[in-house]
């Protein structure tokens, strides 16, 4: 029952976790090749990065809205499950794919001028994973890719941290292997070593990787919701502010 639970609330946050993911790597993207988004074209990325979740969250049978009906004992009516498997889970699905690029063409309308393409692919291949794939493949690849995003994201906040101490003797190549080092082992030990205790308490063995994986993944989507809220002053803020601020001084002496 447990394990149950914490999976199917990890299968309904994961898209919503990949989803913001994208909106800030657009964002982040931007504002470093001097796209600087207005607020309103922030609101109508944070939207468009939206729609794979939204599909998953009205469309899946064990999962999203059915289950958390379900927690409650609430069944809905044939006529409205209908609607949103058959044509609300269609129209989501064509609007995912043509509403990046309608918001890329307002983008490029206005003051501050186009959008990285690479920040639409992070959009735009994160609906590939939920409005094409089935959900089995839609949660490995997107999960994989999720990995690998953070892997290649965090390094650089890492290697940039240790290079800025004072009594720091070591060079980029050094703090990359460490930290992938540690990465490696940690993540062996999460989910090689930490089930067998689950396992030896009863649980039975799928369930045991299945707890062990959920809990750590919901720790994860609430940590990286503060990680991605840089206040003014935060040091890293500089890793998505450096490009802007050395074009806006460009400009301002030409």
């Amino acid at each position: 029952m447990l394990g149950d639970s914490l999976l199917k609330l990890y299968l309904t946050w994961s898209p919503y976790h990949y989803a913001a993911q994208a909106y800030g790597l657009a964002v982040m993207y931007s504002y470093r090749s001097g796209c600087a988004l207005s607020a309103d074209n922030k609101k109508m990325l944070w939207w468009v990065s939206m729609l794979p979740f939204l599909t998953v969250f009205l469309t899946s049978r064990q999962i999203g809205i059915h289950w958390l009906l379900d927690v409650v004992h609430v069944t809905l009516p044939g006529s409205i499950e209908a609607f949103l498997q058959q044509n609300l889970a269609e129209a989501i699905k064509w609007l995912s794919f043509a509403a990046p690029v309608l918001l890329y063409y307002i983008v490029a309308k206005s003051k501050s001028g186009p959008m990285p393409l690479i920040s639409i692919m992070a959009v735009a291949t994160n609906a590939i994973w939920f409005a094409v794939l089935n959900s089995t493949e839609a949660f490995f690849w997107a999960t994989v890719f999720h990995g690998i995003q953070y892997l290649a994201i965090v390094i650089v906040f890492h290697v940039r941290d240790k290079l800025a101490e004072p009594d720091n003797r070591r060079g980029v190549a050094y703090h990359v292997i460490w930290f992938y080092t540690v990465c490696l082992a940690i993540g062996y030990a999460l989910f090689n070593c930490l089930p067998l205790g689950y396992n030896f308490a009863g649980f039975p063995p799928v369930e045991s990787v299945w707890i062990v994986l959920a809990a750590v993944n919901l720790h994860h989507f609430i940590v990286d919701g503060y990680i991605w809220r840089l206040k003014k002053g935060d040091t890293n803020r500089r890793v998505v502010e450096t490009d802007v601020a050395a074009q806006t001084e460009a400009a301002a002496s030409a």
